[in-house]
Order: C-alpha cells, then sequence, then structure tokens
C-alpha cells in the first residue's frame, strides 16, 4: 500500500517590519499635516505685505497663493514620501538580513553538494521572505524524502507546490500599498491639472471683469495655475520613481525565489531515482 505524507502548508514567519496594513491612516494623517501646514505656515501674516494677504513677500507666500488645491496635492506627495519609507522598511525585512544574492549563490552551492543542513542553516541566519520560501521548500523535500509508494515526478511537483505556496504567503507583503503609489502617479499630474484650470479661470475672470484687468486678481490666478502644476508633476515625479525603484525590486527578489525553487526541485531530481 502507498504510504504518503500531507504536506505542511508552509506558515508566514513574521520577524520584523511586515509594512502597514491599514493604508488609509497613512493617507489620513499626511492629509492632516498639508492643511494644517497651508493654513497655519504657508498661510501666516509674516509672508504677506499687508493682512489682506494679497501680496506674499516670500515662497511660502506665494504657495499659499496657489489656493486650496496646494494641500490636496501636498497630501498627495506626503503620502507617496510616507509610503516610500513603509516599502523601504518592508522590503529590507523581506529581502533578510544578507545579500541576496550571496545568499542565493550560498544556497545553490548548499543544495550541489548535498547539505541540507548548511542550507537551512543559511535560512535560518538569512530571514526574510526568501529564507522563509526556501525553509519551506527544503522542508517539502525532506518530507518527499520520506514518502513511499510514489512517483518521483509527483514528488518534485509537491516540492514545487510547497515552493509556490510559500510565494504566495510572501507576496501581500512585498506588493501592499505599492497599488497606491502607482495611483498617484496619475492623480498627483490629474490633481495639478485641476488647479491649474481654476487658476486660468479666476485669470479670465479678471481680465473680463469691468473691462479692464485687475492686475491683483490676475497675478493671484496666474499663480495659482502655475504652483498647482509645478506641485502636480512634482508629486507625479516622484511617485513613479518610487513605483519603479520598488517594483523593481520586488522583481529581483521573485527572481531569486523562482532561481532557488528551481535548484531545489533539480536537485531532487538528480540525487533519486525512479522507484520501481
Amino acid at each position: 500500500m502507498a504510504t504518503t505524507q500531507k504536506t505542511a502548508s508552509p506558515k508566514k514567519k513574521s520577524e520584523g517590519f511586515q509594512g502597514v496594513r491599514n493604508a488609509f491612516i497613512i493617507i489620513l494623517v499626511c492629509a492632516l499635516i498639508a492643511f494644517i501646514a497651508f493654513f497655519t505656515w504657508f498661510g501666516r501674516e509674516a509672508n504677506f505685505a499687508d493682512a489682506t494677504k494679497a501680496t506674499p513677500v516670500n515662497v511660502w507666500g506665494t504657495i499659499f497663493k496657489g489656493g486650496i488645491i496646494v494641500p490636496v496635492i501636498h497630501s498627495l506627495l506626503l503620502t507617496v514620501i510616507a509610503m516610500a519609507i513603509e516599502r523601504w522598511l518592508a522590503l529590507k525585512t523581506a529581502f533578510g538580513k544578507g545579500a541576496l544574492p550571496k545568499f542565493v549563490a550560498d544556497i545553490k552551492a548548499a543544495l550541489n553538494a548535498n547539505d541540507f543542513d548548511k542550507a537551512q542553516k543559511l535560512c535560518d541566519a538569512q530571514k526574510g521572505s526568501v529564507a522563509n520560501v526556501v525553509g519551506a521548500s527544503l522542508r517539502a523535500y525532506k518530507e518527499m524524502e520520506a514518502t513511499q509508494g510514489i512517483k518521483k515526478a509527483q514528488k518534485i511537483a509537491k516540492i514545487q507546490q510547497a515552493h509556490e505556496e510559500a510565494t504566495q504567503l510572501e507576496m501581500p507583503t512585498l506588493t501592499m500599498n505599492l497599488p497606491i503609489i502607482a495611483t498617484i502617479v496619475t492623480l498627483g499630474t490629474l490633481t495639478g491639472l485641476l488647479g491649474t484650470v481654476v487658476g486660468m479661470i479666476r485669470s479670465f475672470s479678471a481680465l473680463s471683469a469691468g473691462g479692464g484687468a485687475d492686475s491683483a486678481a490676475l497675478s493671484q490666478g496666474i499663480s495659482e495655475a502655475l504652483i498647482n502644476t509645478a506641485f502636480g508633476i512634482g508629486t507625479s515625479w516622484c511617485a513613479v520613481v518610487a513605483y519603479n525603484y520598488y517594483t523593481n525590486k520586488v522583481d529581483k527578489l521573485t527572481f531569486a525565489l523562482d532561481e532557488v525553487g528551481y535548484s531545489i526541485a533539480q536537485t531532487y531530481e538528480s540525487n533519486h531515482t525512479e522507484e520501481a
């Protein structure tokens, strides 16, 4: 009678910073900071020539003249910065303590030498997502060695399945909050464009009022248009850089997982013959 063992489901190790799951809190805090700064710092009387706040005397007053769209864009900008820091901390934990290329090379060397104890020790020392997945694959390897009565191809498939399941457990931590950064790539530009349109409407309204141009209203509309354009483009620029950088980091980690998973499966195939 064939004797089989059920491969244990890989358990994710909660070690180190795993990321902020409730991103709404980050967005809310960033918006609060942006609006408080807009009305208390940018809008203070010292930044203007008079109490009417019509003529700014420094860059802070000029930013305030951009209108209420400015703190909205600042909220997006602060969110990108906060999310970038959050992703950096989470991916630092995911990559583990040592250099990822060296870890992968050491694991492959240990597998080629059939030294699975050393491979497990490397995983315990490295920690992080790659080490968790490799550890799950090694446990599946050992379980398949103790399993009798099924074909080698089925055992290899079970090792690969354990590897894929462990990878799927780690992926949410790796990609979490990246969609928010990707959304701000477009939202930053669109919000800046909204501010530009509002500013230009005010400018044309000033030109058409009374048959003559109100210089104060005209300059306010132009300032609002240009400031919102600048901050909108700057926010999208930061979001694009952050998103592409962290997406590339996740891709590198995923490639490392695939490489090690393939090596473990190939090692089993080369070390074991088909059972009669």
